[in-house]
């Protein structure tokens, strides 16, 4: 139980993480002057970077719109902060595994395997997470008013 609760907790931490840096441009993986409250755009980057890819000109097209990034930061934020306290984790088993599957469509085709990468491997593991019950474990998944609400499962 403890070692699906930390990784739980790390994956979490991997998409509250690229929220704040892509909110705040920390310097990671964002810079400070393309920060999503600088005005920047935190779909561009990785979009307009799959334009030459199989699917590029559709993610092409989706990247810089304000309702693509809304939608993607409040993805990560709400599939981190379900991960990292273990409330909320079957909307994040949907959620999360969306998100992924889009990201790694947008790489198609990979560079270093026919099909598998990172982002199905966190897809899986985020439904295994749900199925799991592994916000009982160092979360507030085992809370009385969350095993009485399915809805915060």
């Amino acid at each position: 139980d403890y070692v699906w609760a930390v990784a739980r907790i790390a994956l979490g931490w991997v998409f509250l993480w690229a929220f704040l840096d892509k909110t705040f441009g920390w310097g990671f993986a964002t810079p400070a002057e393309r920060a999503w409250v600088a005005g920047g755009s935190p779909t561009t980057g990785f979009l307009k970077g799959a334009e030459e890819n199989a699917l590029g000109g559709l993610f092409g097209t989706l990247a810089g719109q304000v309702w693509v990034d809304w939608l993607f930061m409040a993805g990560l934020l709400g599939v981190g902060v379900a991960l990292m306290l273990g409330v909320g984790l079957r909307m994040a088993a949907v959620a999360g595994p969306v998100m992924m599957v889009l990201m790694w469509a947008a790489q198609l085709p990979l560079d270093s395997n026919p099909f598998m990468d990172d982002h199905l491997v966190y897809a899986i593991v985020i439904v295994g997470l749900a199925l799991a019950d592994a916000g009982a474990t160092l979360g507030l998944g085992g809370l009385a008013i969350v095993r009485r609400n399915p809805i915060l499962k």
